[in-house]
């Protein structure tokens, strides 16, 4: 057992595991429940499994089932699963560093810029000054907005932009009122910064933290930090102009808007479908072309060492240029005038290619357990649940039992399969003092 958990990276599930059970406890108290009622087992750990992997489902009707200290709850848990992941994911990479010899340590160093030895203290100060600092200025926007136009009591409008601050940047999706955001899809003051938020905390500190420094030379930035925010931009503006396209005459979500109002809804439910899990629109009512376009950003997700969830959006990207070199009959994958490890590209298909059979076989349980249920409501539950997005079409409140536990147990691996998957493979990687002669086998 011991030799088990001298490889730290075998730590991380077991890390999240505590708060979850924790929060279990917690929430399974009466004083939780707006009721004062023990709530059931099933629901107490879907909450918190929900909560600390940042995913944000419910399975309730959270402002009106959930008592203030239930709610409390909730909010400590999303914030510790956010600055969890980020600083866990920063020592995994230290100690990944750690234990790669001198040239590999160097190659992390000038790869990420950020994480050395000896500024671990250093760097995880400038991780919370960033979150509390971001989530300070949602706050302010959103509560005064209340305040001022929505005539909240002051009390009522701070714990409201608190609240929904916390799970913006931490990517959650839990929101204090039964219909999402719907209220204010038209509403610069709230949604715009909430959406905001949840786009900085889904980029990843290692990307956030070159390109601010970096800002005026991007051509200096590391391949990690190009694919992250250049790929992001990307999959907001085609996600943003094909949700616009397809629910611009939809009267059941944007086609009563006018065209301002089209925009901004449709802008910040593409920014917060991607890893926010807040929704501005009724989902169950998009058009059925929309639910493709929302399970792949899902599946997609936000940056490495951040607060989304999904396989990332390097990873993507670099399936991405890996095919593209294929295509053209390329030697090398070539990202920037860098040319891109070939451990790099068989670790990028692995995550993608095991999260693929992890949703393929989540879905199949699902309509296994759950009857009447159609494919694509399956597939868009499961795949938000993996993508620890959050969103729902309300098919999850539904669910049986199995069907919810199912649900709870892709949110646990989505938020700590990849990371763990990723370091396990960096530790593991080894040089053999042989080779095997080459063959092709017939591809296609």
């Amino acid at each position: 057992m011991r030799r088990f958990f001298r490889n730290p990276v075998r730590l991380v599930p077991f890390a999240f595991l505590v708060p979850i059970l924790l929060g279990t406890l917690l929430l399974m108290a009466r004083w939780a429940t707006a009721e004062h009622v023990r709530p059931p087992v099933v629901t107490a750990l879907f909450t918190a499994t929900s909560a600390v992997s940042v995913t944000g489902m419910a399975i309730t009707d959270t402002p009106n089932y959930w008592s203030g200290w239930g709610l409390l709850v909730i909010t400590l848990l999303t914030q510790l699963g956010g600055l969890g992941i980020l600083t866990v994911a920063a020592l995994v990479i230290l100690v990944v560093s750690s234990q790669l010899g001198l040239r590999n340590r160097l190659l992390v160093q000038a790869e990420t810029a950020e994480f050395g030895i000896g500024d671990v203290g250093r760097l995880l100060r400038r991780i919370a000054l960033t979150v509390f600092a971001c989530e300070a200025v949602m706050t302010v926007l959103v509560a005064g907005r209340l305040w001022l136009s929505y005539d909240y009591p002051f009390g009522q409008a701070l714990w409201s932009g608190v609240f929904h601050a916390v799970q913006a940047f931490n990517n959650g999706g839990f929101a204090l009122y039964t219909d999402g955001l719907l209220a204010f899809s038209r509403d610069p003051w709230v949604s715009l910064p909430l959406a905001i938020g949840a786009i900085v905390g889904g980029l990843g500190f290692p990307a956030l933290f070159e390109a601010v420094r970096e800002w005026r030379q991007p051509a200096r930035w590391a391949v990690a930090t190009k694919l992250t925010i250049w790929g992001s931009a990307v999959l907001l503006l085609v996600g943003f102009a094909g949700l616009l396209a397809a629910e611009w005459t939809n009267a059941s979500t944007i086609g009563q808007y006018d065209v301002p109002g089209k925009v901004l809804a449709s802008f910040t439910q593409i920014a917060l479908s991607r890893t926010g899990g807040f929704s501005v629109l009724n989902i169950a009512a998009l058009q059925e072309e929309s639910y493709p376009l929302l399970i792949v950003l899902m599946f997609i997700g936000g940056g490495s060492a951040s607060t989304a969830g999904g396989i990332k959006v390097s990873t993507f990207f670099l399936l991405a240029f890996t095919i593209w070199a294929e295509l053209r009959g390329e030697p090398d994958v070539t990202i920037g005038h860098r040319r891109v490890a070939t451990a790099s590209q068989r670790q990028a298909l692995t995550v993608a290619l095991l999260s693929v059979a992890l949703v393929t076989a989540g879905t199949m349980l699902l309509l296994l357990l759950t009857e009447g249920v159609r494919f694509v409501a399956a597939l868009f539950e499961v795949t938000s649940a993996f993508s620890t997005t959050g969103l729902t079409i309300g098919l999850v409140a539904d669910l049986p039992a199995g069907g919810q536990l199912v649900l709870t147990v892709l949110m646990f691996i989505g938020r700590v399969g990849t990371l763990t998957l990723g370091s396990a493979i960096a530790l593991n990687t080894r040089r053999r003092l042989y080779r095997y002669p080459q063959e092709q086998p017939i591809v296609g």
